[in-house]
């Protein structure tokens, strides 16, 4: 493949901003891709079965990576919760499988609890490109948990689509650590009056990686609230792209959306770009927004070193303390405990 444009922002801004979307270049999506034998599913109650893809979205990543999972997925799988219930999936790449192109619907009927983790157990390259769809039916609670912990030399493109009907209560906590690229689309319709979305994220870059990240929210029904915090830190070359979009649709009387974008340049050879947008076609809403970056405050720094604390680990504290209150929605220990060692571990 020569060039593919991808994540491109629901209207286009100035040229100059170079954000509009992202052009990778000399990737070659992978065709006729053995099952993903890795996959591990701890649940109770739902329903988990197989599934022919429905991979057509409105945003996404772009028709080319959706007709690539529709031709040549290995990995298609729908969740249905009818009741209460804890769901994990682990996607865990080895020297034997490599490449995961997979599509993942849910189905949530009452309250689900769902993790979602990519993890290397190798040093090669790997790819993953995949779809997630939740249709969140009336009045249910979702968490969902978006982990990726691949290793530095991989290829990561996720796009996630949300439906929210009356009343339903979606909240988002995506950790975006791995992947030498890492190219994220989320979109929310909320179409169902009085339905939430709160959605946070911790995205670290380091050594060159490059996270682009874009998410987009249409507010259709009464009442509709979306909230996006998104906190990160970068260093050694390290890029970041970050475009959130809000749209007040016409007849979402009384909807609020909020968003906050947060980066650490920890050296100056990183690059952070920004765009927060808010667009309305309807009167009575009320929306913010704020982005910014900014160095390690070197008074919090000294304060820290002062007590005996060598620099990296100091860094490495003020990183995630930064990150604490969004890993804190992460609530098993073990799993937790997972991220922080590999925070640690790309901060050295």
């Amino acid at each position: 493949m020569e060039k593919v444009v991808v994540n491109e922002t629901p209207i286009r801004t100035s040229r100059n901003f170079r954000i509009n979307n992202i052009v990778l270049e000399n990737i070659d999506l992978p065709e006729n891709s053995n099952k993903f034998e890795n996959v591990e599913i701890k649940k109770n109650s739902c329903e988990v079965s197989e599934v022919k893809p429905d991979v057509k979205m409105v945003y996404g990543m772009s028709r080319v990576f959706e007709e690539n999972i529709e031709k040549n997925y290995n990995s298609s799988l729908k969740i249905v919760a009818d009741k209460k219930d804890d769901v994990q999936i682990d996607f865990c790449f080895d020297d034997d499988n490599l490449v995961l192109s997979n599509y993942l619907e849910i189905e949530a009927n009452s309250n689900l609890n769902v993790v979602i983790r990519y993890v290397s157990n190798t040093e090669k390259q790997c790819f993953h490109n995949g779809i997630l769809k939740l249709n969140a039916k009336n009045g249910s609670k979702v968490n969902v948990a978006v982990i990726n912990l691949l290793n530095n030399v991989s290829l990561n493109f996720e796009a996630i689509e949300n439906t929210f009907e009356d009343g339903a209560d979606v909240n988002y906590t995506i950790i975006d650590i791995g992947a030498k690229t890492s190219v994220s689309n989320y979109y929310s319709n909320m179409v169902g009056q009085g339905s939430k979305n709160d959605l946070k994220t911790i995205y670290l870059g380091t050594d060159e990686q490059v996270k682009d990240i874009n998410y987009i929210a249409e507010l259709r029904g009464e009442r509709t609230d979306i909230n996006i915090d998104v906190q990160g830190a970068l260093k050694n070359h390290s890029k970041k792209n970050f475009k959130g979009t809000i749209d007040f649709k016409k007849g979402c009387k009384k909807a609020v959306g909020d968003e906050n974008e947060y980066c650490m340049l920890l050296t100056d050879d990183s690059k952070s770009i920004a765009l927060p947008m808010l667009l309305c076609t309807e009167d009575d809403v009320e929306g913010n927004h704020s982005t910014a970056s900014g160095k390690v405050d070197p008074e919090e720094l000294f304060y820290i070193m002062s007590r005996g604390i060598g620099y990296n680990d100091a860094i490495k504290l003020i990183v995630k303390s930064r990150f604490n209150k969004i890993l804190e929605r992460i609530t098993d220990d073990e799993l937790r405990t997972e991220i922080l060692d590999e925070i640690d571990r790309r901060l050295d």
